[in-house]
């Protein structure tokens, strides 16, 4: 992909999702762009690379299909997306417990009830909570009083066991911080999602989120391999001296990028997180389900089979194994491996030793920061000032649907200051 003959009228800086939906509504209303992209490819943090016939995501992720925004923009059906068993395995003590939400699965949730994840009142609890929530708004999750997601928990009146077993390695996957200090609005915006919806893989990974919305976009717009060295208002500098004009440039970077270009804007706090792929012969957890280190030992903070959820992940007789770690490990990888491994078979036994490893992703800058109070005020400003903007994770919700809500946001607003 080249740069266009013309000056544009806005240059995006970063192809992630946020710098893709603006693009696309730009698009929709005739306005001519560029998107400068410093990698090998579209998508940002969502992207899949194949390799030997997997399909490897950077990074553990899933799509909310209760997600407003993506619903909005993305065909899901093109997707072909593949859905997770609507519940958890929670490993504690070398045992594990199968829980599952009641209302869609009511035989295997009767299982749970007596399971030592919670009191009998912590589940009622759950369910009155997932209730509510379905009943709210998002707008009204947004405006209501903000806390840490901790003490949301314990506002509700739930177990240290429950929290401790099940919420907090579940809520540490998504929020990849460890003290739960994430706001409540985003917790129960989160909730609100899974109960809403479910979490699920496209056919193709990932990486198909942002190949759909670049697929309308003309060839001719997008300009890979190109670092931008400066922005200003109605101009870039690209990183052999060449300036790009236009009418406006949109900075649609990953934060800590976004603050480097632009000076003053408040600094972005990354959550990191490590991911280790095996490939095994067989499904160590034999259904499309996540399991949860519920006893908080050792270095794993859960583990799915890909590949079990979306067959395509893997060939025919292979199983990807995913392992989510929070933050990133001083041990090299091969250390790091023997840690993984250790806690793998008092999990699943002797057999993990057969596991071929098969990629460790260390991932710096996985999500922007979302620790009581960021979301008091939940969507940032986008225009910094005429003629240039900022858009991304970091100015909505640490979410695919906080980057593709801000994305159009900032297109909406340069449509509105240039009358176009």
């Amino acid at each position: 992909m080249s740069a266009l003959k013309s000056d544009p009228d806005i240059v995006i800086v970063g192809g992630g999702l946020a710098g893709l939906a603006c693009a696309r509504h730009l698009q929709q209303h005739g306005i001519s762009f560029q998107i400068i992209e410093a990698s090998d490819g579209l998508g940002g943090r969502v992207r899949t690379d194949r390799v030997a016939g997997f399909l490897l995501d950077r990074g553990f992720q899933v799509l909310q299909t209760a997600y407003p925004e993506a619903q909005r923009v993305l065909d899901y059906t093109r997707l072909g997306l593949r859905t997770f068993f609507p519940g958890a395995v929670i490993h504690i003590d070398d045992q594990s417990y199968r829980v599952a939400d009641p209302l869609r699965m009511p035989l295997a949730a009767f299982e749970s009830l007596f399971s030592p994840i919670g009191t009998m009142s912590d589940k009622v609890r759950l369910l009155a909570l997932r209730q509510r929530l379905r009943r709210q708004s998002i707008d009204s999750i947004f405006k209501s009083e903000e806390r840490t997601t901790l003490d949301a928990l314990q506002r509700e009146g739930f177990s240290p066991t429950i929290v401790s077993t099940l919420l907090r390695p579940f809520l540490r996957g998504i929020f990849l911080e460890k003290g739960l200090k994430t706001s409540s609005r985003m917790f129960e915006f989160v909730f609100k999602m899974f109960a809403d919806g479910h979490g699920a893989l496209p056919a193709n990974g990932m990486g198909a989120i942002p190949d759909q919305l670049a697929s309308t976009l003309p060839a001719e717009s997008v300009r890979l391999n190109t670092r931008v060295i400066s922005v200003s208002p109605n101009s870039v500098t690209l990183e052999y001296g060449e300036h790009v004009q236009a009418r406006a440039v949109v900075v649609a970077t990953e934060g800590p990028e976004a603050c480097r270009l632009i000076p003053g804007l408040e600094p972005v706090i990354s959550c990191s997180t490590t991911c280790m792929y095996f490939v095994a012969d067989y499904d160590p957890l034999g259904s499309p389900i996540l399991a949860l280190n519920g006893d908080g030992s050792g270095v794993i903070n859960s583990l799915c089979v890909p590949s079990s959820v979306a067959p395509s992940y893997a060939p025919a007789g292979s199983s990807l194994i995913s392992v989510s770690i929070l933050g990133i490990p001083e041990e090299d990888n091969k250390k790091l491996e023997t840690s993984v491994r250790s806690q793998l078979k008092s999990w699943f036994g002797p057999k993990v030793d057969s596991w071929r490893i098969f990629r460790t992703c260390r991932i710096l800058h996985a999500l922007p920061s979302q620790a009581f109070p960021a979301l008091s005020q939940p969507q940032r400003p986008v225009k910094m000032e005429q003629g240039l903007y900022v858009c991304g994770d970091h100015r909505d919700t640490a979410s695919i649907h906080g980057a593709l809500v801000s994305g159009r946001r900032t297109a909406e607003t340069i449509l509105e200051d240039f009358a176009f």
